[in-house]
């Protein structure tokens, strides 16, 4: 258990039969009152985030996560496959866990948040930046270039990404994967 004092971003805490991650907090200390704790939460089961006001000196159980590295093999029906690269074990994991599953690359490693005391996946944070290469976009018009005008691409793993007009079939392109966006062209 900790107190509101130790509340901070990224700690994993249980509240209401759930667990939950701190997006934002504040400390609040009115004129007249008692002070109190202002907090975003974001559970780790279905994304959801709230708004949570707890009182100064209030205790919470906090939760301990563990970050696993596991690389991604496939998916089918059964939900997104990754193993473990040293213990080469196994799991499967549904796919409203994943922020953007469309962007996830055979044999990329990711780190799986598990919670150490039931050993269940909580959470899967892909790399911030990707490097994807383009399999199919139409050919950018020659003087249509005065704007910052976007045309859509498929990459290798078949998400759409919206790009500039210079970039063509078979260039790289870095993708943020927290919103699927362009970031740049990379020569290779």
């Amino acid at each position: 258990m900790i107190g509101t004092s130790d509340i901070k971003n990224g700690l994993c805490l249980e509240h209401n039969n759930d667990t939950w991650t701190v997006v934002e907090f504040l400390h609040v200390k009115p004129g007249k009152g008692n002070a109190f704790v202002r907090t975003k939460l974001k559970s780790m089961t279905s994304g959801k985030v709230v708004d949570v006001t707890f009182p100064a000196g209030h205790k919470i159980k906090n939760v301990r996560v563990e970050r696993r590295k596991q690389q991604y093999l496939y998916n089918d029906d059964m939900g997104y496959h990754f193993m473990d690269n040293d213990s080469y074990e196994q799991i499967s994991i549904e796919e409203k866990m994943l922020s953007n599953p469309a962007l996830l690359k055979e044999g990329q490693i990711v780190d799986i948040l598990f919670h150490a005391e039931k050993n269940v996946p909580l959470t899967i944070e892909m790399p911030q930046y990707i490097e994807m290469q383009i399999t199919y976009t139409e050919p950018g018009v020659k003087g249509d270039t005065a704007t910052n005008t976007l045309k859509p691409a498929t990459v290798e793993t078949g998400a759409e990404v919206r790009v500039p007009l210079f970039i063509n079939e078979g260039d790289w392109i870095k993708v943020d994967t927290r919103n699927g966006s362009y970031v740049e062209r990379i020569r290779k």
